[in-house]
């Protein structure tokens, strides 16, 4: 017996090849040695092979897995809506340059409600971020403004 005895090593071939029949099997039928369950194994009356429990041996009602439990991510029966690629771009360019942001949140979020995609809070993160940077702005460049007019009327010299 070798250590690889019991590994799948692929279906087997729906007919021996030419030179080599099928033990115990009537010609151009069946599996060639070492393929097909080990010696002296059957399974337990009334269960097919592979195909769930015997009738009588399932779970209690009740018992099955928890509801809201599917397949996990990235296997079929899986599907995630894609992300908005202008609600991303709102919140990085309301870092980079804030009224671009903000315009690109407002667009990104008309856009999420006509097409059902994910990305609302990133528009709304864009927008806020954007106006929040763009009022700094404002007010920044208005003190300025005060500023140089206030030391423009000031006089050094007689």
């Amino acid at each position: 017996m070798s250590s690889d005895d019991g590994l799948y090593r692929g279906d087997a071939p729906s007919s021996p090849p030419p030179h080599q029949p099928a033990v115990g099997a009537a010609p151009g039928h069946g599996a060639p040695p070492g393929y097909g369950p080990p010696l002296g194994y059957a399974p337990p009356p009334g269960h097919g092979a592979g195909y769930g429990p015997p009738p009588g041996y399932g779970l209690p009602p009740g018992y099955g897995p928890p509801p809201g439990y599917g397949p996990p991510p990235g296997y079929p029966g899986h599907f995630r809506r894609p992300t908005n690629t202008m609600a991303i771009l709102a919140l990085v360019m309301a870092f980079v340059f804030a009224p671009a942001g903000l315009v690109l949140g407002v667009v990104a979020r008309r856009q999420i409600r006509e097409t059902g995609e994910e990305g609302d809070g990133l528009a709304l993160a864009g927008i806020i971020i954007g106006a929040i940077a763009c009022a700094l702005v404002v007010l920044a460049l208005v003190l300025w403004f005060v500023a140089l007019a206030s030391l423009s009327s000031v006089s050094f010299g007689p």
